[in-house]
């Protein structure tokens, strides 16, 4: 498909901030901060305008759901199909979303079934799954999408950025009691399930203006 315009950021994320008008201030506050702050933002952004849009989307750990109602009113997504294991995150993302061709419901990632799709969205999650069900995942999202697998990942590899995002992450870990898991695999190992399923990779930093060593791994299916 052909590229088209990026959109403007700011416009974009105030028509995706009002579809949350029925959601708590502080849920709103969430997404306007994430979509205007997080570096993934403009970065998925300008990839799928590059492509010519992402299809059908699927946004695995969508959270609240703004990147894929970001995708969808900038006409660079056709429908989204959203999980997230948090149920109040996707009873936002259901008020958001009333009347667009979005779908969310809340899942088990290392259990539930990857939509079919033309794009796998996910960013922030493997990383908190024991090594063998990222792996698994990765090999699921690779057979569920048609095009492309996009994942923001966590490079351990990323000499000082890896050392004080680890450290970062720990201290997260420690105040939030959650028991939730902190395994960044290195990145040729999130590749391999890709590659094995004929995907090609490429790796570009996505840290923006933060300390974190957030990198954006994309797999393609060759044409």
């Amino acid at each position: 498909m052909a590229p088209v315009e990026v959109p403007a950021l700011r416009p974009l994320a105030a028509r995706v901030v009002d579809r949350y008008a029925g959601c708590s201030r502080y849920a709103r506050g969430f997404v306007q901060g994430k979509l205007l702050t997080d570096p993934a933002t403009g970065a998925i952004l300008r990839l799928a305008a590059a492509k010519g849009g992402f299809g059908r989307v699927a946004d695995l750990g969508c959270g609240r759901g703004q990147v894929g109602l970001a995708l969808l009113l900038a006409g660079l997504a056709e429908s989204v199909a959203g999980l997230d294991l948090d149920a109040g995150k996707i009873a936002d993302a259901k008020r958001a979303a009333a009347g667009l061709p979005a779908g969310y419901e809340a899942a088990d990632l290392a259990l539930a079934p990857v939509p079919p799709c033309d794009t796998v969205l996910i960013f922030d999650v493997l990383l908190q799954m024991p090594v063998r069900a990222q792996l698994d995942l990765v090999a699921r999202m690779a057979e569920a999408a048609q095009r492309r697998v996009v994942i923001r990942a966590f490079d351990p590899d990323c000499g000082w950025r890896a050392r004080l995002g680890s450290a970062m992450e720990e201290a997260g870990r420690r105040l939030r009691r959650d028991g939730s898991a902190f395994e960044p695999l290195p990145l040729a190992r999130l590749e391999a399930p890709l590659r094995e399923r004929g995907f090609q990779t490429r790796v570009t930093p996505c840290w923006g203006w933060t300390p974190l060593p957030n990198v954006m791994l994309v797999a393609e299916r060759p044409r």
